[in-house]
């Protein structure tokens, strides 16, 4: 098992890894739609769904892998009523490649603002 961390990307806000290695998958922990530069969540779903989006890929990135191998999605949405702008963003990042995915309404996340986390399981190449 190897943790994996990333100085570039959005930082934990616990004691945990951004991501673990182990058997042949790269299991990302949850992430928001945080701009790492700022450690401040962006505006509006859309700009969160993509956010969320990019700071996965680049933990991926730091693991060896991308977007293009994640197999399974778990989408945590504060309100399902921004269920199809969260979709659309989403669509846009992955476009064809459609992993398994599971979505669901929260009552509260732990980052203060956020509308949406989403962890991930990708095959680490």
């Amino acid at each position: 098992m190897e943790r994996i961390y990333t100085a570039t990307g959005q930082q934990p806000i616990g004691p945990y890894a951004q991501a673990i290695r182990a058997n042949g998958f790269i299991f990302c922990a949850g992430h928001a739609g945080v701009d790492p530069q700022t450690g401040q969540v962006v505006d509006g779903i859309t700009n969160q769904t993509r956010q969320v989006l990019h700071n996965l890929a680049v933990v991926l990135q730091e693991a060896g892998s991308d977007l293009t191998q994640v197999v399974q999605v778990s989408v945590f949405l504060r309100d399902m009523g921004e269920f199809s702008r969260m979709n659309a963003a989403y669509e846009e990042i992955f476009g064809a490649h459609q992993p398994a995915r599971t979505t669901v309404e929260v009552s509260n996340l732990a980052k203060e603002g956020a509308l949406i986390v989403v962890d991930l399981i990708a095959l680490a190449p």
